[in-house]
């Protein structure tokens, strides 16, 4: 017998994207790029500016990511999402399981992360301090850092998919601001005297403790895709 559940969509919706927002590659990149500006002696406007401009395409890339993806969803066959939720039920609790083996042995086997390939072009990248080229950097980022980023934003997509509509639309803005709100604090504190050493110390004392929440989040999203697919939660 399904149970009618009318889950807090906005609460889910926005403690996702809060531990999403908290992963290390995004504010890795971030971190990477203010360290080469400051290196250049830019000055606080400037930095100002070209870290807003990368934090600004981090998130319309996204958006923009998202929205597509979950207008495909939507406009699938009912029998055929009901498979498909499944499918990415079980993905996505397979990606928890990596983020999970991080928090005890990082780095060691495969991990969820940027491959390394792209490790020089974001470095080179980061070198080019136009609104251009950080724009270029930004777009370039959010679309190489899904292996760390992809499976809780899938999770949420998957989910509003249940029910497209303009709320869907407006929650999913909501994912974005949430998501991309650590790399604008980041930003200001650093536009503020803060030193990228401390920063980069607190990433990587922390960086097991991020994946451990993002992995603990994808096996509660990933098991509640799977009883809304098989009819155990009813959305209400």
């Amino acid at each position: 017998m399904a149970v009618e559940a009318y889950l807090p969509t906005v609460g889910i919706v926005a403690v996702t994207a809060a531990i999403d927002s908290i992963n290390p590659c995004a504010i890795g990149v971030l971190i990477l790029m203010l360290s080469v500006l400051s290196g250049a002696r830019k000055s606080i406007g400037r930095i100002l500016l070209l870290g807003s401009v990368y934090i600004f395409a981090v998130f319309s890339v996204y958006l923009l990511a998202g929205l597509g993806l979950l207008y495909f969803l939507a406009s699938i066959p009912l029998y055929v999402t009901e498979y498909l939720a499944i499918f990415v039920g079980l993905l996505i609790i397979a990606a928890a399981i990596f983020e999970i083996k991080d928090f005890f042995w990082y780095g060691k086997g495969f991990s969820l992360v940027i491959p390394g390939i792209f490790a020089k072009k974001l470095h080179d990248f980061s070198s080019r301090s136009t609104v251009f080229g950080v724009m270029l950097l930004g777009a370039f980022v959010s679309g190489v850092e899904l292996p760390c980023t992809g499976a809780p934003y899938l999770a949420i997509i998957t989910l509003l998919s249940q029910y497209f509509d303009f709320s869907a639309f407006l929650l999913l803005i909501l994912y974005n601001i949430i998501f991309v709100s650590p790399l604008i604090v980041i930003l200001i504190l650093v536009a503020g005297g803060k030193k990228l050493y401390e920063i980069k110390r607190w990433k990587q004392a922390n960086r097991g403790y991020m994946r451990l929440m993002i992995g603990l989040l994808l096996v509660a999203m990933g098991w509640l895709l799977i009883l809304i697919a098989n009819g155990t939660i009813n959305l209400g």
